[in-house]
């Protein structure tokens, strides 16, 4: 039988614009009707793939996603004295493995591709050898790289689709329990050296769109795909379930962090593991929280849909763990995490 771990948090972020549309606006969603603030999935996975605690904990077996790992081959090639048209051939070769090359630059790939530990160190093996590449020593591409990001969140290379990675997790996109108003930070710049002699005026003027409110967060993982992803390796697995899990609750994505200062640690996480076919817990939002003390509301909220969903559909999990920072009661972070721990 299949295991899921599934993850439900509540984090209440203060003014803030963590993640903006192409308007520099923060996102949003509309849900039962009412405009919520939004943080993209995407976001939220690049914030803990980056973040100090997953690079520590999980960082000889985190990859690397990017569109330039033929102009990295390249300079390799030209700081060993390889001639500059040669450099760009064998490059532009090697990296065409993992994506299609740009007509206007053959080193970069139209699309970012994300590349393992593993398959890096075979792509500068083989350019260390300092000449062009034989056909079969283009095979470079592992079917499952071991690497926990990837096995995580999947890989998709549209010219060499037998090898994608098919994600182990589930990232839902973060929205607010309340409803929200976007509203506008007008701010100005003072110059320095502006004695006020002949210019009163500000040296710059701009706005930022702002809001605040409490997000529900919900990630599945399937513990089975996430051990075949890497080779059945269960130590490692469960290393990134562990990581996963503590970053979820306390990395915050970084969007204008230097202009609000918006870091937030989860107020509520309730963890779930079983067999049973996996469910989010956004319905219990659907109506806005309202009142005084959103987080109270909220968890409540959270609380009668759960068990409203056990009393129709019977346990929809084998087990569960809840930390509640809102009120200092019930289990730790530390605790949710050996719990997740297999």
């Amino acid at each position: 039988m299949t295991s899921f771990i599934q993850l439900h948090l509540l984090t209440a972020y203060p003014p803030s614009n963590l993640n903006r549309d192409d308007l520099g606006r923060p996102k949003t969603a509309i849900v039962g009707g009412t405009e919520r603030l939004r943080i993209s999935s995407q976001s939220l996975k690049r914030a803990w793939r980056t973040s100090e605690h997953f690079e520590n904990a999980l960082g000889d077996f985190k990859g690397t996603r990017t569109k330039r790992l033929g102009t990295e081959v390249y300079g390799k090639l030209i700081s060993a004295d390889i001639r500059e048209k040669d450099a760009e051939k064998w490059a532009s070769a090697i990296a065409a493995v993992f994506g299609k090359v740009k007509k206007e630059n053959p080193l970069e790939t139209e699309q970012l591709t994300h590349v393992s530990p593993e398959e890096w160190q075979a792509v500068m093996a083989l350019a260390a050898e300092n000449r062009e590449p034989e056909k079969e020593e283009l095979d470079l591409l592992r079917e499952k790289p071991k690497a926990v990001d990837i096995a995580l969140f999947g890989r998709m290379l549209a010219a060499s689709p037998a090898f994608n990675v098919e994600a182990a997790a589930q990232v839902a996109h973060a929205i607010t329990v309340n409803q929200v108003e976007i509203e506008d930070d007008f701010f100005t710049a003072v110059d320095d050296l502006n004695t006020h002699e002949e210019d009163a005026g500000a040296g710059h003027m701009g706005d930022a769109g702002f809001s605040a409110g409490v997000f529900y967060q919900y990630l599945c993982i399937d513990r089975d795909r996430l051990v075949e992803n890497l080779q059945g390796d269960g130590e490692l697995a469960n290393r990134a379930i562990t990581s996963l899990t503590e970053a979820a609750a306390r990395v915050a994505p970084t969007g204008k962090q230097n202009s609000f200062a918006s870091r937030a640690y989860t107020s509520y996480l309730l963890a779930e593991k079983g067999g049973q076919q996996p469910r989010s817990l956004s319905v219990a939002f659907l109506k806005p929280v309202r009142g005084d003390d959103l987080m109270t509301r909220a968890i409540e909220a959270l609380k009668i849909q759960c068990d409203n969903f056990d009393r129709m559909y019977g346990d929809c999990a084998d087990e569960r763990r809840a930390m509640n920072a809102h009120t200092g009661k019930g289990d730790t972070l530390k605790d949710i995490i050996d719990f997740v721990a297999d």
